[in-house]
């Protein structure tokens, strides 16, 4: 059996990395081990005394979940229109946009020289206890509440913190975890746009429990981005939904998957430098001191246009091999000891040893092995609607967070993080509350999209109730701040160019409005000249 692990995971600010920033000792790993706790504790310790934290910690009350989720479906559904309506997409049965890496494929795709070594067994395209399963929720679902599986809680790796529930506005009945370990499980709410992705799920007692969640949007990239950079259960910081080959796709007679596939690796065939690539914003916690190989989570392998897709021995086979010649498959997670693993949907009827052993469907696995290659470039790239887009691979995506770590300079309650809106949500009041971020947590430093001297930036802000922004950049060697961009408010803008500085230091700060209603704020941080990508979700 494969044994398939996404219990160790990083990024550019993973709950290990804050904890060896802040010289914290004990960094676990696994969604936030006893280093992840140490971190966020001391993220929340003020550095002015007088000054009291932002509790993020705290559950949202099943209101507050069902209501996060509303909002966030209320800004981004209306988006899709007919771009994604054309093709299904953004739907159960086809998830994410048309431009969405998953639904994309490369025109005359160059490959590189980097091979899928051989390992302790043989490749295979299989469902079983490391897989996952998509379970459709409806309006009518009721609510559920998953608790921590330990007594740490929930690891919410969006907001970097445990939570000791997860409130779920639409739990469907069918709901059934992937037995092994990882315990993967999809819950998809076309009603309200999101995708949420467990890993540790299983129920106790009656009771639902599991290690960690993410979410992304159903009709969204399907991958993450710097600022909600971990968006599933993957170690790539994707939905296991993403490029899983489905049930009703297993058997719907076409010559190939109309998506690029998901593939896991063993670590003898991962790069530890670097450790992933666009489009990936993560990675395991170890890849840097356990991988050996040559290939970065995140890398597009394929198959080259010369491969005899139909000379192998079985049609499962074939169709696997048509798709990676066209599409290809995102390397998304670690295994160990197999080559190569494309997942199939638990419960698909797809078999490659349909009656016992067959060393022919071995042969030919090993064949497909060693033949693919990752994608270095392209001449461009078709949308699933089968029109170029520039905006598969840009890289022109917000930089910024409001997730916690900040502390209060004005006001008596502070403001917290919603994942489900990514927002930063102050309570009524008619006292300004004013707090700051200074921790770095508000720009998660994803490899490929750290931003260099010279380039240029736009700062929107999208602020309810009266809350205003403001953007500090600081020279991290001397202290001295080099930008300031002064507060702004719902539907301000302003366009930076980068400072020259060796190292910087970012700041957010933010204030409420003083109407005694509720006030949020989500400010984008993006780049110019390039385009916005995911023309469905917002």
């Amino acid at each position: 059996m494969t044994n398939i692990s996404s219990s160790l995971r990083v990024s550019g600010l993973s709950a290990c990395a804050l904890a060896t920033a802040l010289m914290v000792t004990a960094c676990g790993g696994g969604g936030g081990g006893n280093g992840g706790t140490a971190a966020i504790q001391s993220l929340e310790t003020p550095p002015i005394v007088a000054s009291a934290p932002a509790a993020t910690l705290a559950s949202p009350a099943a209101s507050q979940a069902v209501a996060g989720v509303s909002v966030l479906a209320t800004n981004a559904r209306p988006a899709a229109a007919a771009a994604c309506t054309a093709g299904n997409f953004g739907s159960f049965d086809r998830p994410f946009s048309p431009d969405s890496p998953w639904n994309s494929r490369p025109v005359a795709p160059v490959l590189g020289s980097a091979t899928i070594p051989t390992a302790l067994y043989t490749p295979t395209v299989a469902a079983g206890a490391w897989s996952s399963a998509a379970f459709q929720a409806s309006a009518s679902d009721a609510p559920m509440v998953v608790t921590g599986a330990t007594a740490q809680g929930v690891w919410d790796p969006d907001s970097e913190v445990y939570r000791p529930s997860i409130t779920i506005a639409n739990w469907p009945a069918a709901t059934t975890p992937a037995t092994g370990t990882d315990g993967h499980a999809e819950i998809v709410d076309p009603a309200t746009g999101v995708v949420h992705s467990f890993w540790g799920l299983k129920q106790v007692n009656g009771a639902w429990v599991a290690k960690q969640y993410a979410w992304t949007p159903l009709a969204g990239r399907g991958m993450g981005d710097p600022s909600h950079y971990y968006q599933g259960a993957r170690a790539a910081g994707v939905s296991t939904l993403g490029g899983l080959i489905r049930t009703a796709e297993a058997v719907d007679g076409d010559t190939m998957y109309r998506h690029a596939l998901a593939m896991s690796l063993d670590a003898t065939g991962l790069s530890a430098a670097p450790t992933y690539r666009f489009p990936a914003t993560s990675a395991d916690s170890n890849a840097a001191t356990t991988n050996s190989g040559q290939i970065p989570m995140g890398s597009l392998m394929m198959l080259p246009a010369s491969f005899n897709a139909q000379a192998l021995a079985t049609p499962e086979l074939r169709k696997v091999a048509e798709t990676l010649k066209t599409y290809g498959a995102y390397v998304v997670d670690r295994n160990t000891g197999t080559p190569f693993v494309i997942y199939v949907e638990i419960g698909a009827d797809l078999k490659l040893h349909r009656n016992g052993w067959s060393n022919a469907t071995a042969n030919d696995l090993e064949l497909m092995r060693a033949a693919m290659r990752p994608v270095e470039s392209a001449s461009a790239w078709k949308d699933g609607n089968g029109n170029t887009s520039s905006t598969v691979t840009s890289t022109a995506l917000n930089l910024l967070s409001m997730r916690g770590g900040w502390w209060r300079t004005k006001g008596t309650v502070s403001g917290e993080f919603d994942t489900w809106r990514q927002a930063l949500v102050f309570p009524a009041t008619t006292t300004q509350i004013e707090q700051a971020n200074a921790t770095g947590r508000a720009m998660n430093p994803v490899t490929w999209a750290i931003p260099a001297t010279g380039e240029t930036f736009r700062l929107d802000v999208d602020a309810t109730g009266g809350a205003s922004f403001r953007l500090t950049i600081a020279d991290k060697v001397t202290g001295a701040v080099v930008y300031d961009s002064g507060y702004l408010n719902d539907g301000d803008s302003t366009t930076l160019v980068w400072p020259n500085v060796a190292g910087f230091k970012v700041t957010t700060w933010a204030r409420s409005g003083v109407d005694n209603v509720e006030s949020t704020l989500r400010p984008t941080l993006t780049k110019t000249g390039g385009p916005a990508a995911s023309v469905c979700a917002g």
